[in-house]
């Protein structure tokens, strides 16, 4: 059996973060702490949003990784999707286009973290 693993996600205030990421996933958190809060992918991976040590992390710092959400359903589920997070509110930085893996956008998270979606391989 693999070991779980967790992706962290830097952010400045973590309820705020997790409130953001339940609503544009659908998800609710598996586990909670004022600083450290994480969300169950499924497969033994996890979510995780994290405030602590993370000084000098601010919307204005550039991250250098992405979350990846891939779709099954092809380039209309991608489009329907980036649709329904722009009313939601969400920062485009990408809006839909095709690269070689297909089609895909970019959104930000409220501290600048990077958000793609993608289809499934």
């Amino acid at each position: 059996m693999p070991s779980p693993i967790v992706f962290i996600v830097y952010v400045n205030d973590a309820p705020e973060a997790a409130r953001f990421y339940a609503d544009l996933l659908e998800i609710k958190p598996g586990f909670e702490t004022p600083r450290y809060i994480t969300f169950d992918l499924g497969g033994g991976a996890e979510l995780a949003l994290w405030s602590g040590h993370a000084e000098g992390l601010t919307p204005e710092v550039r991250r250098t990784s992405e979350v990846c959400l891939v779709l099954t359903g092809g380039p209309d589920v991608i489009d329907r999707r980036f649709e329904q997070w722009v009313a939601k509110g969400v920062r485009v930085v990408s809006e839909p286009h095709d690269e070689a893996f297909g089609r895909t956008f970019v959104v930000t998270d409220p501290d600048g973290n990077l958000i793609r979606v993608a289809p499934v391989d």
